[in-house]
């Protein structure tokens, strides 16, 4: 009996990845939300400008969450999809009531670190999994966040 899933992976690599997959999923998850209740609450002298920023990321967020789910599938997992799920598996704590922008950035930038370790980490994984397409799709993710990053902690200094 062979352990090769319908597009060639090793099963029990690809189960490994879902699970790494899925915490990361979830991570997005609250990010996204975070990000979202920013763009909501924001107050003070930046409004205007963060306001805007907030609804950028968040949509780029809500995008890669559909990616990532997308991406379980195809390596036949199952993503989860109930926020109570997302709760209990982020790595990403919720924020609440925070109106302060450079609270919400300093926030923001603590989630994109999160995520950018949790993504070298199944970066690695995938790589050993010989699974091109999660591999790739986590390049990706963690270049265009490190640019994020260097930009939003610029704004901050």
């Amino acid at each position: 009996m062979t352990n090769i899933n319908s597009i060639g992976l090793d099963a029990t690599k690809s189960a490994q990845l879902v699970t790494s997959l899925n915490t990361l999923l979830s991570s997005y998850q609250i990010q996204y939300m975070n990000a979202r209740g920013f763009h909501w609450n924001i107050k003070g002298r930046d409004f205007f400008e963060l306001h805007l920023k907030f609804e950028e990321i968040y949509t780029q967020l809500l995008l890669k969450v559909d990616e990532i789910a997308e991406r379980i599938l195809t390596i036949e997992g199952q993503p989860l999809h109930a926020f109570s799920d997302y709760l209990a598996n982020s790595k990403i704590t919720e924020a609440k009531n925070i109106s302060d922008g450079r609270a919400a950035l300093e926030n923001v930038l603590t989630g994109y670190s999160t995520l950018i370790s949790m993504q070298r980490e199944i970066l690695a994984t995938a790589a050993e999994a010989d699974d091109e397409g999660t591999a790739s799709l986590m390049s990706d993710y963690i270049k265009e966040q490190e640019k994020l990053v260097w930009m939003l902690r610029a704004y901050l200094d």
